[in-house]
């Protein structure tokens, strides 16, 4: 178990988080494969040691509707900035005069933006091939930052407080480009 997850954990334990147990690696696969995801070794890692529970957090063995609910987050939130803020990156060339048009095409570019997954709330870890040590997102439509440099920071960010001044070793496509405000 990398030293990130089990610094998680710890700083999990000392919110007072109820934690339940760890997922078997059937369950972790049988998750992956029925949502279509691929969890990251740091995600996979947590949620096989424990499984955090209660208001905002995915019980990945539940009710099918609100676990696609959460996952489609991202995705729809980009594509309503598409339909109601006019949102277009660049690298995506020539926004379509229609808008129906340009949301259709946005979905399409969005199937090779790297896959989020929810964490806690709207804060998500990219799914792999994303590697240990992958920056946690805050998500709200278009409006991305950074809301930890890894699991762990994101966790004592989150329930502590506590600033994180590192600056993510990995970056994300796309996503890591509205985080750094390459878009706005």
């Amino acid at each position: 178990m990398t030293s990130i997850v089990e610094a998680a954990i710890e700083t999990l334990y000392e919110a007072r988080i109820p934690l339940g147990p760890g997922l078997t690696n059937t369950e972790i696969a049988d998750v992956e494969q029925q949502f279509g995801i691929k969890f990251s070794p740091d995600h996979a890692g947590l949620l096989s040691l424990a499984t955090p529970m209660g208001p905002g957090w995915v019980d990945w063995l539940g009710e099918p509707y609100g676990i696609n609910q959460r996952l489609s987050w991202p995705l729809e939130g980009v594509l309503f900035d598409v339909e109601q803020n006019a949102f277009w990156p660049g690298e995506w060339g020539e926004r379509p005069s229609e808008t129906a048009t340009a949301v259709q095409a946005a979905r399409e570019r969005m199937q090779f933006v790297p896959t989020l997954i929810p964490v806690y709330l709207h804060r998500f870890l990219p799914g792999a091939p994303a590697p240990a040590g992958s920056p946690v997102f805050s998500v709200y439509q278009t409006d991305v930052i950074y809301y930890g440099s890894d699991l762990a920071a994101y966790f004592a960010a989150e329930f502590f407080r506590a600033p994180d001044v590192k600056l993510p070793r990995y970056r994300v496509g796309f996503w890591s480009d509205l985080a750094e405000g390459r878009w706005v």
